[in-house]
């Protein structure tokens, strides 16, 4: 089972620990802004969610549902919706899993 994204923000403030925005970002590799925006629950962008992965040790597969394949073999859709105000989480997870439920429909998975 994939760690909820919920919890990516909670892994950030963990590993960043008494360490300053500023420095933990860039260890990272990313914006002191972009870092606190995330660790505060908001959806990074692809970039952003790798750099974060490799810098908290964690494979990216654990937050996509894939974790337990190799990557090879995985044919899953992965969907990500880059960061707008009009979308709050609730709904790019409902609609996320509608389209990972087509997905799975129509390649007569039996997720579906």
């Amino acid at each position: 089972m994939a760690l909820p994204m919920a919890e990516f923000g909670g892994l950030i403030t963990a590993k960043r620990g008494p360490m300053g925005v500023r420095a933990a970002a860039a260890e990272a590799g990313i914006s002191p802004a972009t870092l606190s925006r995330v660790e505060n629950g908001h959806m990074p962008d692809l970039e952003t969610f790798a750099k974060i992965c490799k810098w908290l040790g964690r494979d990216p597969r654990e937050f996509l549902g894939i974790e337990g394949r190799d990557a090879a073999s995985a044919r899953r859709t992965v969907v990500h919706f880059k960061k707008n105000k009009t979308v709050v989480m609730d709904t790019a997870t409902a609609l996320g899993e509608l389209i990972r439920a087509a997905e799975d429909a129509l390649s007569g998975s039996p997720n579906s």
